[in-house]
């Protein structure tokens, strides 16, 4: 997946667009004031990464705890750049053969942060979870692949994004790794969406596939819940 225009350096001959790669995976398988995510349990989260990454692993759990609690009770809009600006800032982009030894990783959140580092999936996931635990409803939050261009060039790479939606029919807005503001998807000329997905539906060509689980459908997805879980997170 593309990286920044600037810092991690770019190799675009070794990563062209991988749309077919990135679609064959489909077939592989509240309120202010408050955190949504009543399930989460903290001490379990402190107590893994105290025993996985030491010292380090605490930090982790502290400064995204403390990023839920400064955001919990701001507004949607406060809400949704303050998440796209903590983990934009946090994570370096690299690829995930370098971070994890294989071709495409897809990381929780909190692995992501531990390792300082992930590619366009992990800033996805990590947005995207982490404002489901601030109250944004989950339905109003899809993951989308989208056709990216990279700059002014014609290099073309599989890319994914956040999108969030006021309602199903409005426009999303779009937070990314590529770009530091928040813009509606008409303002991103350099994004063509192929598809879109959330724990609950996917959604191709702008309509709901009514028949399509995306756990099911989406081996890595199904799988990075699973780790969510064993965290404490969900």
């Amino acid at each position: 997946m593309p990286a920044p225009p600037q810092g991690a350096s770019f190799n675009p001959s070794r990563r062209r667009f991988l749309l077919g790669a990135a679609v064959a995976t489909l077939a592989l398988g509240g309120g202010h004031g408050e955190l949504a995510n009543a399930a989460m349990d903290v001490e379990q989260m402190r107590s893994l990464m105290l025993e996985r990454h030491g010292h380090d692993g605490v930090l982790v759990i502290e400064a995204w705890l403390g990023l839920l609690r400064d955001l919990q009770d701001r507004s949607t809009t406060e809400r949704l750049n303050g998440v796209n600006d903590f983990f934009n800032h946090r994570i370096r982009w690299i690829e995930d053969i370098q971070i994890w030894g294989k071709e495409d990783f897809w990381a929780t959140p909190l692995e992501t942060l531990i390792k300082g580092a992930g590619d366009c999936e992990d800033y996805a996931i990590a947005k995207y979870q982490t404002l489901k635990t601030l109250g944004i409803p989950g339905r109003r939050l899809r993951m989308i692949y989208v056709r990216a261009r990279i700059g002014r060039s014609d290099i073309i790479q599989a890319h994914m994004v956040l999108g969030y939606y006021e309602s199903p029919t409005d426009e999303p807005l779009v937070l990314d790794n590529l770009l530091p503001d928040i813009l509606p998807a008409s303002q991103r000329s350099d994004l063509t969406p192929v598809f879109s997905f959330n724990s609950d539906g996917l959604w191709t060509g702008g309509a709901q596939d009514s028949l399509a689980d995306p756990t099911r459908r989406l081996s890595r997805w199904r799988n990075v819940l699973q780790r969510m879980t064993a965290e404490g997170v969900l």
